[in-house]
């Protein structure tokens, strides 16, 4: 061929049914490649497919030597799904409930981080409150055992005055009753 391309014709046979015949017809469909220069398509060094008529096979080659990329419409099917997933996807939502989950971690562990800060407050005044309760028990037992040494000095000079001063110690307990226990 002349001219600056150079187009391949590639064919695939497909089976086209046909009336009272016992054995099926193949109807040709041609795909041409993208044009490109001769220098390149003549590098390549690929085969040239071409058939036209009826038969069982196609001429040239092997099915290994066949060029999956291309399909029978002349459209690359790869291509062609890429540009449908692309256009079918939209990542807007996504990326919107990517930001709302980057949003949301954030503030559970920024609460998560509150709750510790809440918790070693809360641990620091139990340990404080504990220590207190242990204080005032401690206190506790000293003031009674204090009232206790008291009430014993009381009661030992109360029988010392009893005995010593029998007259005055019944007046003033005429004028000043204690309490019975």
């Amino acid at each position: 061929m002349s001219g600056p391309y150079h187009t391949a014709s590639y064919s695939m046979p497909m089976a086209v049914p046909a009336k009272g015949n016992q054995y099926p017809t193949y109807s040709q469909y041609s795909v041409s490649p993208p044009e490109c220069d001769d220098a390149v398509s003549s590098v390549s060094g690929g085969p040239s497919y071409s058939y036209s008529g009826t038969s069982t096979g196609y001429v040239g080659g092997s099915s290994a030597d066949y060029d999956s990329g291309a399909s029978a419409s002349g459209v690359d099917f790869q291509e062609y799904m890429q540009d449908r997933f692309s256009n079918s996807f939209n990542p807007i939502p996504l990326d919107r409930s990517m930001a709302v989950q980057a949003q949301t971690s954030g503030k559970l562990n920024a609460k998560h981080r509150e709750l510790m800060d809440l918790q070693k407050q809360a641990q620091a005044r139990l340990a404080k409150t504990r220590e207190r309760f242990q204080e005032g028990m401690r206190d506790a037992r000293e003031v009674r055992s204090d009232l206790e040494w008291t009430q014993k000095k009381v009661s030992s000079l109360q029988h010392k005055a009893a005995r010593k001063h029998p007259k005055e110690y019944n007046k003033a307990r005429a004028r000043y009753p204690s309490p019975e226990y």
